[in-house]
C-alpha cells in the first residue's frame, strides 16, 4: 500500500521475513514450512504474491498483504526430497520446481480453484481477525520428469515456453516439456515426455547449489563456478547453436560463486562467493 519496495528473506529456520529497506525494519513474518527454505520468488504481475520452496518437500504461495497461505504444492505426486528452486513464468500462470529427487515439475497456478483462492485471500483478515484461511492443497503437477538430469537439480528458470535448469554436471540444459511442436497447454501424447533443445557446457560447475540468473528480457544468463569465474551466455540468437559464452574473471575472485543476480537490463551482475565477498560487474 505504501508503494515502497520490500525485501523477502528466509533460511534455515523456515521463517519468511518481509523487510522494509525504507524503514530498515522487519514488517512481517510468515511461518508454515516445516524446515529450511531454499528459494523465494515474487509473482511477476502481483507483488503481493510470494512463492517459497523448502526442505520439507513442498512449495507454498503466500499473500503478503493478508498473510494468507493460498496454496501448497506437494504431497501425492509432489517432490520426494528437498525442493531447491522454483520459478514463475512471465505470465505468472505456471510454476516450475526442482529438487534433490532429480526431478523437475510444472505446476498450474491458473486453475479455477487456485484463481478463486487467490481472490479469496484478498478478502480474508479484513479487520485483523484470526480466522484460518482455507489453503488449497495441490498434489498433482501437470508435468513431471527425471530424464533431464541424473543428479540434484539446484536451479530452474522459465525461458519463454522452454525451461533452463542445471545440476552438478558441468552443464546448463534448455529443454521443453512435451515434444517440440506441442503447445505448452496441450497434454503430451507420451506422458511426461520432454525434449532437450540445447546443452550449454559450464566448466567447473560440478558441485551442487550454484545458481544462475537471467535478465528480465531473458536475453542473457550468468552462472558462477567453483573457481570464482562467471560464465555469461548471450541467449538473444537466431538458433540455439549460435549461443556463445563469455567469461568474467578477477585475480582476487577465486572462491566458489554460489549465486548471481542480474539487473533488469542485464548491464549489472552481482555475485556472492563462499569467502563472504560480494562482487559487482558492470557492462561497459
Amino acid at each position: 500500500d505504501t508503494k515502497k519496495p520490500i525485501l523477502a528473506a528466509a533460511g534455515v529456520r523456515g521463517i519468511i521475513r518481509i523487510l522494509s529497506p525504507a524503514s530498515m525494519s522487519c514488517i512481517r513474518n510468515f511461518i508454515g514450512h516445516g524446515n529450511a527454505i531454499n528459494e523465494l520468488k515474487f509473482h511477476p504481475k502481483d507483488p503481493n504474491i510470494l512463492l517459497s520452496v523448502s526442505r520439507d518437500h513442498a512449495l507454498r504461495v503466500w499473500n503478503l498483504k493478508t498473510e494468507a497461505n493460498i496454496v501448497i504444492f506437494g504431497g501425492v505426486e509432489g517432490h520426494r526430497d528437498e525442493v531447491l528452486s522454483a520459478d514463475f513464468d512471465m505470465s505468472g500462470e505456471k510454476i516450475v520446481s526442482c529438487g534433490m529427487d532429480h526431478s523437475l515439475k510444472v505446476w498450474n497456478f491458473n486453475t479455477e480453484n487456485i484463481k478463486e483462492a487467490v481472490k479469496a485471500s484478498y478478502q480474508t483478515n479484513p479487520n485483523g481477525s484470526k480466522i484460518t484461511f482455507a489453503t488449497v492443497n495441490c498434489h498433482f503437477p501437470e508435468f513431471s520428469t527425471r530424464d533431464i538430469h541424473r543428479n540434484y537439480v539446484d536451479c530452474c528458470r522459465w525461458f519463454g515456453d522452454f525451461i533452463i535448469s542445471k545440476s552438478c554436471e558441468n552443464s546448463v540444459i534448455c529443454w521443453k516439456p512435451g515434444n517440440l511442436d506441442a503447445n505448452r497447454n496441450e497434454k503430451s501424447t507420451i506422458e511426461d515426455e520432454s525434449t532437450i533443445i540445447q546443452k550449454l557446457d559450464a566448466k567447473d560447475c560440478d558441485i551442487w547449489f550454484i545458481r544462475f540468473s537471467m535478465d528480465s528480457e531473458e536475453k542473457c544468463l550468468a552462472l558462477g563456478n567453483r573457481t570464482g569465474k562467471i560464465l555469461v551466455w548471450d541467449l538473444d540468437v537466431e538458433h540455439p547453436s549460435d549461443i556463445r559464452c563469455s567469461v568474467l574473471s578477477n585475480p582476487k575472485c577465486v572462491s566458489t560463486i554460489r549465486q548471481t543476480s542480474m539487473s533488469r537490463s542485464g548491464n549489472t551482475i552481482i555475485a556472492v562467493c563462499d569467502d563472504a565477498t560480494i562482487w559487482r560487474w558492470q557492462k561497459n
